[in-house]
């Protein structure tokens, strides 16, 4: 009983001497760390004012921000771990052990990340511009360090790592989007007229863009029909509703004006070799 009370004030003794010891140092580090802090927020708030200012684009301006609150986060923890009497090279040599093995272990996540700094610093695509890449597509909404998130027409969102878009083919439609409607009409019918009917149409349709200036041309010469090709731009967000109103307002028209709009035929003939 006595030699327990004995480890017991020994204990306690020990830990009032290290208290008094590196208590003080603790508190002064803690209070390095919180400086640390605001510190680093004001510098970023600072860099943010200046990168606005030089136009960036603001994936790029968000990253810059962010690694400059980084950088001075880890400039006061150096100075607190000085503080407290801790041996930085040692340390920093586990760390770079340690960091290997880590990097062994998150060959994905390090490649996404790679991916990621490779697509903000070389900007292929911006936020609100529509791309199609890894058989799918949408409007870019984020990108971020790790992945790429696309808003898809049907109001789903595609998140994609972004290994998979680096190295792969990407078409970016930018803020427009061409429209590609076809409509067939009959060998008699006088094209030059149709073709004024459906410039007028787009000409009067609130989505369709004058510049670029649509195109309407006479396609292909097909079996029953003579077609033409409809491709007028819009804006990304207007591309489907405009597709579809193109569509049935050309249906319209052409039976308002006696366009016949024929469908597929085959004439067959029986012979009789009796």
């Amino acid at each position: 009983m006595n030699e327990q009370l004995h480890t017991l004030e020994h204990a306690q003794q020990t830990a009032i001497d290290l208290a008094i010891q590196f208590g003080p140092k603790l508190v002064v580090a803690l209070l390095i760390l919180a400086a640390g802090y605001y510190v680093g927020r004001w510098m970023g708030r600072v860099a943010d004012s200046m990168l606005q200012k030089l136009g960036l684009d603001e994936t790029l301006r968000l990253l810059l921000i962010r690694i400059v609150r980084i950088l001075v986060l880890a400039l006061f923890l150096v100075m607190a771990l000085q503080n407290l009497g801790v041996q930085l090279l040692p340390l920093i040599a586990g760390l770079g052990v340690a960091g290997a093995g880590v990097a062994l272990a998150m060959q994905g996540v390090l490649g996404n990340l790679a991916a990621g700094l490779t697509i903000i610093f070389t900007r292929p695509f911006k936020v609100g511009e529509y791309v199609s890449i890894v058989d799918v597509e949408g409007a870019v909404e984020e990108i971020k360090l790790f992945n790429t998130v696309l808003s898809h027409p049907d109001r789903s969102r595609i998140v994609i790592p972004n290994r998979k878009i680096v190295g792969e083919i990407l078409h970016n439609f930018g803020a427009l989007r061409q429209l590609d409607v076809t409509v067939g009409v009959a060998y008699d019918t006088d094209i030059k007229v149709a073709l004024a009917v459906i410039e007028d149409l787009l000409r009067a349709h609130p989505s369709i863009l004058h510049e670029p200036e649509p195109v309407i041309r006479v396609l292909t010469l097909a079996h029953s029909s003579v077609t033409i090709a409809i491709r007028p731009w819009t804006r990304v967000d207007d591309y489907y509703d405009a597709s579809s109103d193109i569509t049935q307002a050309v249906l319209e028209t052409f039976r308002e004006r006696g366009i016949h709009i024929p469908f597929p035929q085959r004439e067959v003939r029986l012979l009789d070799r009796t």
